[in-house]
């Protein structure tokens, strides 16, 4: 009998199904301090929360037979991973469950602000009739912008096609197949927002995503064009979208989620032409229902079968299983994320390699650590080996494997090809004293790496003074070489440096270098 504790509320349909299987006994006990929730979870397999429980470390020591943490939603805040990942215990959360409620508020949103109807509403409650003064817009034949193509946004794109509109979509880490089975037509963030009529946001919160959308951007918008953000706040730079709507550069926007919410204070909230909402994005009966339900199957699945469906930490390898893959792991992950540096598209097929002592044991946590390097840093979820095959195969990555005992020149070898649209990328790596990672090639390049730190990767010419015109400019920057590795030319007279620096350079130096005549690209990577 597998005993499942439920520490927060969830809807009855989960607990139902719960109830309904063989061989699970559920105890349900809200509103546990961590004293308390200690006190009981020693005799528990499993935990489902929502986000009041707080499973810290001293809660994951004292659970003795717990397996698994299921959390009803998406966040994952209130869990502490790497301690759940030294205990053995997996952590899975429901990130498409509520995907049709979010999506549907952003259309909601989109006939709201085309047709007025805040204002609409209040002016008949005032006693006004002001047809004329509320005058709309039509959906029908308009574009809609869709930024972030995962779940939600694919959702979106097949209401907007089901309304006539012409969908078109950025997201560059979904393969062009799956922009065209779902409607919309993949383009760059640029064009993206100077089509848009309705532009709105289904992208994950990251460094690079924040202010995704700031002052640069609203001024490429047409004046007729509106904003939609149910997504996070930290996507939109709100200072610039109030200046843009306060001097009708854009006609208006609908916020769902604010940078601090709830938004007190912002200048926004004197703006007629912006509809607010407080974070309503998974507030519906059927989404609440949904993620109880599906964390129920999930947990119940992995309790019967072992199956780790949407599994956010790494379950335990054993210790011999560890020591053997851990070195090829780590540099298939390194590879993994030099790729991600070096290409321009979305990755349509991964293929993994392993050769000599690298293909005796099985290549699966290999390929699975390649794609984590890959893809890592680009969701609102940690990404990692349990759950990456399942997002690879979510952005329409196809992952191709082969091992032989024989690896030319080397005891190991490991090379992962990413192959894109119309472009492909190759790159090879071993290792030294069997732990010490080397990159040896890049492409036709065959050149020699120590992957560790910021590498500028170039392709230029291969003649007398591009070497010393790259360094001039990393030294007015004050930017120290710590080491440097030139390849042979190629056939067109080309070759390949990468230079290890000793900080990351800024955009500014990057274009300095970029700038330099002989040099065709130029490629910062940090690892």
């Amino acid at each position: 009998m597998k005993k499942i504790l439920i520490s927060d509320k969830l809807a009855d349909d989960g607990i139902n199904f719960l109830n309904e299987q063989e061989g699970i006994q559920i105890h349900i006990q809200t509103g546990l301090a961590e004293e308390a929730l200690c006190e009981i979870i020693p005799e528990y397999d499993a935990l489902l929360i929502r986000s009041d429980t707080q499973v810290s470390t001293k809660v994951l020591q004292a659970a003795k037979k717990l397996k698994v943490v299921g959390r009803a939603g998406i966040g994952v805040d209130n869990v502490d991973l790497a301690a759940a990942m030294e205990q053995g215990v997996i952590v899975m959360n429901t990130p498409d469950a509520n995907a049709t409620t979010t999506a549907e508020l952003a259309i909601a949103h989109m006939f709201s602000l085309s047709r007025n109807l805040p204002l609409a509403n209040q002016s008949v409650r005032e006693g006004k009739w002001e047809r004329a003064k509320l005058m709309g817009a039509e959906i029908a034949h308009k574009t809609l912008a869709i930024l972030g193509f995962g779940t939600i946004g694919r959702i979106v794109a097949q209401r907007g096609v089901g309304l006539g509109m012409r969908v078109i979509a950025h997201d560059p880490f979904v393969a062009p197949e799956i922009f065209e089975k779902y409607g919309a037509e993949m383009v760059d963030l640029d064009t993206l927002v100077k089509q848009a009529d309705y532009l709105t946001l289904h992208c994950p919160l990251l460094e690079k995503t924040r202010n995704i959308i700031g002052a640069e951007q609203l001024a490429m918008m047409k004046k007729s064009a509106r904003l939609i953000n149910c997504a996070r706040g930290g996507l939109v730079d709100e200072a610039a979208l109030y200046q843009a709507l306060k001097d009708g550069r854009i006609a208006g926007a609908a916020l769902d989620v604010y940078a601090q919410e709830p938004p007190k204070d912002s200048p926004l909230l004197a703006l007629d032409n912006v509809v607010f909402t407080p974070h309503l994005g998974a507030s519906t009966k059927e989404a609440q229902v949904a993620v109880s339900v599906e964390i129920a199957r999930q947990v119940v699945k992995y309790l019967q079968t072992g199956e780790a469906v949407n599994a956010l930490n790494l379950p335990r390898l054993s210790a011999e299983e560890l020591k053997q893959a851990q070195p090829f792991m780590n540099l298939a992950h390194i590879l993994g994320k030099v790729m991600f540096g070096l290409l321009d598209q979305p990755i349509q097929r991964l293929e993994v390699a392993a050769y000599g002592k690298a293909a005796l044991g099985n290549i699966r946590p290999i390929s699975s650590e390649a794609l984590v390097g890959l893809l890592a840093g680009q969701f609102s979820t940690p990404v990692n080996r349990v759950n990456v095959e399942n997002i690879a195969k979510r952005q329409g990555i196809a992952l191709v494997e082969s091992q032989t005992e024989e690896a030319e020149g080397y005891q190991s070898l490991i090379e992962i090809t990413g192959h894109c649209i119309d472009q492909t990328i190759s790159l090879t790596g071993t290792l030294l004293g069997d732990h010490h990672p080397r990159l040896v090639s890049i492409n036709h390049f065959e050149i020699e790496v120590v992957p560790e730190g910021t590498l500028l990767i170039t392709r230029h010419e291969d003649k007398p003074g591009v070497i010393a015109a790259i360094s001039s400019k990393l030294g007015q920057a004050n930017i120290n070489i710590t080491r440097m590795q030139v390849s042979i030319a190629d056939e067109n007279q080309l070759a390949m440096m990468v230079i290890s620096v000793s900080d990351p350079l800024s955009d500014e130096v990057l274009k300095a270098v970029c700038d330099v005549p002989a040099v065709q690209t130029a490629r910062q990577i940090v690892l």
